[in-house]
């Protein structure tokens, strides 16, 4: 038990210093009339199996042409415009993606960006949860 709480204690400070919602608000906020624009950016094998209604694949963010695909994907959005970024492709503190994408996008003055906090991964944390899904 203390090895679960001091897990999940090291998941929530590894999300800490990224601007990050939680999967029960980000499933809330695709509900909502004005929706946020949601960006995967992991792997396509995972994306083509299931992901978020109305997600863009914007490429593996660990990876150069990743994140060049991200770039060409919010070339015409606002700056203050809510984005949404998630991966799920493994576990929280292991994800090549999700850093490197936050990081690039407030880089480019995105001030509305959070990844959505998968601590396990996207089955586990949204699919498993009941929280909407597309093929």
């Amino acid at each position: 038990m203390r090895q679960l709480v001091f897990l999940l204690l090291l998941a929530a400070v590894e999300a800490a210093d990224l601007p990050v919602i939680q999967p029960q608000d980000a499933a809330a906020a695709l509900a909502a009339s004005r929706k946020p624009v949601v960006l995967y950016v992991g792997f396509n094998v995972l994306y083509r199996s299931k992901h978020i209604p109305g997600a863009v694949y914007a490429g593996p963010a660990g990876r150069p042409e990743g994140l060049e695909l991200l770039k060409k994907s919010v070339a015409n959005l606002a700056k203050d415009r809510d984005i949404f970024l998630y991966c799920g492709c493994c576990p929280w503190d292991k994800c090549p993606n999700i850093r490197p994408a936050v990081e690039m996008l407030t880089g480019m003055g995105f001030t509305r960006v959070k990844a959505i906090h998968l601590p396990q991964d996207f089955k586990f944390d949204w699919i498993d949860k009941g929280y909407p899904v597309e093929n």
